[in-house]
């Protein structure tokens, strides 16, 4: 079996570089015989095991002192059913090359998150999700998955196959094994207007229901400090194809986007009270566009400029009075926040744990530069979340636990149940799912 170590002193770190972990030894399986292999070995030695994707959580989800396994040889498409519409992945495929691979076969996700650094299953385990008014999360495209548990057997889950276990496990946050591959639904390649426009607080918010029903996929930033947003609506099109000009695209996802926004956060961080007019600057520094491309060309964007991040789902019709609620927090605190705040929305879904289970629902982002204190924004923000019954995004930085979650999520229990099952002896343990699961 293959074994490799990150980093000279054996530490992994998340993208964000606000977790750390050091695993007694990390393991790189070729196979999914390898990995169960690697978990029973665990066991015979008495540790505890996680995997772990691209490391962009926010949250120590997949932090270990045990075991840590590597998925990065468990990749690429196994199976591709034109005629049923689905695709099937191994677990460490990241997403931007099954979102290459798919466009190559003329096929798509019918929705997707912005960001697609993440492998396959560490997106869908963390509930990881897009903006759309009928399309929901990256879990909920999932037909069926293969999962290592804890005695090292392989369940493969699906709506007919150990049902139980497919409506938990598609948003399982590794608590009850180790995913191995996902069977995703997939559509032919379909053609997105994108149509990307500033707005004013007031105006987004007083007209969020009619932009909300009119688009398929709507979402939007607000810039603290300012009463601007950045929309975006994206909707299917007919074409033809007219993407965003190279050189224009640089300009607004290169240069403004990543390269000045992160000189304008550095500034922030050197002089935060300069944040305010930083803000209003940047909040109209990007120009109404409009332009047709591919699913995932629209969907996703390269995020460079590192930060923490916090999110919570809130029932959608609470959006508006939270996101105010939120504006007049920061208006009358002394904080400075470089960094707009990111507002979409899911359908409600049938996944036990995911944040739009059984609720149609509305997501508020607040996001931090990396290496500014945050706490204090995050701390005033998720007091306002929470009171609205927030969930938080597994994969984001929160502070709720157990009894928080057996309250806001109706099944619950019927979670820890199957975790008590699969996972009796806590194999897939450790210091977050203690927190948010119980012991």
């Amino acid at each position: 079996m293959s074994t490799t170590v990150s980093g000279k002193s054996g530490t992994w770190r998340n993208w964000a570089g606000n977790v750390t972990a050091r695993p007694v030894r990390e393991v790189t399986p070729a196979s999914v015989e390898e990995l169960s292999a690697a978990i029973r070995a665990a066991a015979d030695d008495g540790l505890t095991v996680k995997a772990v994707g691209t490391g962009h959580s926010f949250t120590a989800a997949a932090a270990t002192d045990g075991v840590l396994i590597r998925p990065q040889l468990l990749t690429g498409i196994r199976a591709l059913d034109r005629e049923a519409g689905t695709v099937t992945v191994e677990a460490g495929t990241p997403l931007k090359r099954l979102n290459l691979a798919l466009a190559r076969e003329g096929l798509s996700l019918t929705n997707m998150g912005d960001i697609m650094e993440q492998t396959v299953s560490g997106a869908t385990s963390t509930g990881t999700h897009g903006t759309g008014r009928d399309s929901a999360s990256i879990a909920a495209q999932i037909k069926g998955l293969e999962l290592v548990t804890a005695d090292g057997s392989v369940l493969t889950c699906s709506e007919k196959e150990n049902p139980e276990v497919f409506a938990a496990a598609r948003v399982g946050m590794g608590a009850l094994g180790v995913v191995t591959a996902i069977t995703f639904s997939v559509e032919p390649l379909f053609l997105l207007t994108a149509r990307e426009e500033p707005m004013t607080f007031d105006r987004v918010t007083a007209e969020f229901d009619e932009l909300f029903t009119e688009n398929e996929h709507f979402e939007f930033y607000w810039f603290p400090h300012t009463g601007n947003c950045n929309t975006k609506r994206n909707n299917r099109s007919a074409g033809p194809e007219r993407p965003v000009g190279r050189l224009g695209g640089w300009i607004e996802d290169e240069f403004l986007s990543n390269g000045v926004f992160q000189v304008a956060n550095l500034l922030g961080r050197a002089a935060p009270a300069a944040i305010p007019a930083i803000a209003k600057i940047s909040s109209r520094a990007l120009s109404a566009r409009t332009y047709t491309d591919i699913p995932y060309k629209v969907f996703t964007s390269p995020r460079r400029v590192r930060f923490v991040e916090m999110e919570y789902a809130v029932a959608r019709e609470a959006l508006v009075d939270t996101l105010r609620e939120l504006k007049a927090m920061v208006d009358r605190s002394p904080l400075r926040v470089s960094f707009p705040v990111e507002v979409r929305t899911a359908p409600a879904d049938d996944i036990t744990l995911s944040t739009a289970s059984g609720r149609e629902s509305a997501y508020i982002a607040v996001h931090m530069f990396r290496g500014t204190p945050y706490q204090a924004y995050f701390t005033a923000a998720e007091r306002i979340f929470t009171a609205h019954e927030g969930r938080p995004h597994w994969g984001k930085v929160h502070t709720r636990d157990a009894e928080y979650f057996s309250r806001v999520y109706p099944r619950f229990g019927e979670f820890t149940a199957l975790r008590d099952r699969l996972d009796p002896d806590r194999r897939f343990a450790n210091d977050y799912l203690r927190r948010v699961l119980g012991s």
